[in-house]
């Protein structure tokens, strides 16, 4: 088997590591995926309440315009720019949750796999890749061509 049909060396296990370690790190950095695409729909709360607050401009002028002066002003005084939770606009949440939970969770994963694995990610998949592909046939390259 040539050294291209064979994962690169970032991509395998070092001496000495066993399955649970490998599963373990596996399940780390599944858990960490399903807190990134939990970031990104933080982030959309984020973008999607900043746009509905600057829109509240436009409801606003326009209940005015229609003479409807009490509607526009409850809206403009209890609405337009208001804390979504606590003290805290979106841009605040997002900044705590990257700054504490986020930001720990990284870092915990980071350090299991330099501590275990020499830094290496995505171990568990490498090897699921090895298990599953089918060796010599177009699209089941180990790795692209040239590396």
């Amino acid at each position: 088997m040539g050294q291209q049909d064979q994962p690169d060396e970032r991509h395998r296990r070092p001496a000495g590591v066993g399955d649970d370690t490998v599963e373990a790190l596996g399940k780390l950095s599944e858990a960490l995926e399903t807190v990134e695409r939990a970031r990104g729909h933080l982030y959309t709360l984020h973008q999607l309440v900043g746009h509905a607050d600057l829109m509240l401009d436009d409801a606003v002028e326009r209940f005015r315009a229609a003479g409807h002066d009490g509607i526009a002003d409850r809206i403009a005084t209890d609405l337009l720019g208001r804390n979504v939770i606590a003290g805290r606009w979106t841009f605040q949440i997002v900044e705590d949750f990257d700054d504490g939970y986020y930001a720990l969770f990284r870092d915990l994963d980071r350090q299991a796999r330099d501590e275990l694995v020499a830094g290496r990610r995505h171990l568990y998949e490498a090897e699921m890749k090895e298990r599953r592909r089918t060796r010599g046939r177009p699209g089941h390259e180990a790795r692209p061509a040239g590396e």
